[in-house]
C-alpha cells in the first residue's frame, strides 16, 4: 500500500470466509480481509467508486458457532490492485452502524 497506515483501531482477521454483500443491490462487494470497530479491508474483483458509500451486510460467527448478520454503512477510503491478478484491495471506513449491530461487532472483535 502506498499510503501511510491510518488505522485507529486494531483489526481482526476472520478465520473463515466472510462474504460482504451490498444490501441495496444484492451484489457481492468482496470478502472480508480484516475488520475493526471503525473500518474494514475487502478483497474483491471490481474496484469500488472512489469515496462511494455502501450499505452492506456480513455474517459474523459467535462463539457458539451461529452466525449473526450485521448491517453497516461504509465509505471507500482507498483501493489498489492486489498481488493476485484480478483482485482489488479496498479500505473502507464505517460511517453508520446501529447499536445492536455495534454490540455484535464488539463481541466478535473480542472473541479469541
Amino acid at each position: 500500500m502506498n499510503s501511510p497506515d491510518q488505522r485507529r483501531a486494531p483489526r481482526k482477521r476472520p478465520d473463515y470466509s466472510v462474504t460482504v454483500t451490498d444490501s441495496i443491490s444484492g451484489h457481492v462487494l468482496g470478502h472480508l480481509g480484516n475488520l475493526s470497530n471503525n473500518g474494514m479491508l475487502l478483497i474483491g474483483q471490481r474496484a469500488p467508486r472512489s469515496d462511494a458509500v455502501y450499505q452492506v451486510s456480513l455474517p459474523l460467527l459467535r462463539n457458539d458457532g451461529t452466525a449473526q448478520t450485521i448491517e453497516i454503512g461504509i465509505q471507500e477510503q482507498w483501493h489498489e490492485p492486489a498481488a493476485t491478478p484480478g483482485q482489488i484491495w479496498a479500505g473502507y471506513r464505517i460511517i453508520a452502524i446501529g447499536s445492536a449491530d455495534a454490540t455484535q461487532l464488539d463481541q466478535w472483535l473480542q472473541q479469541a
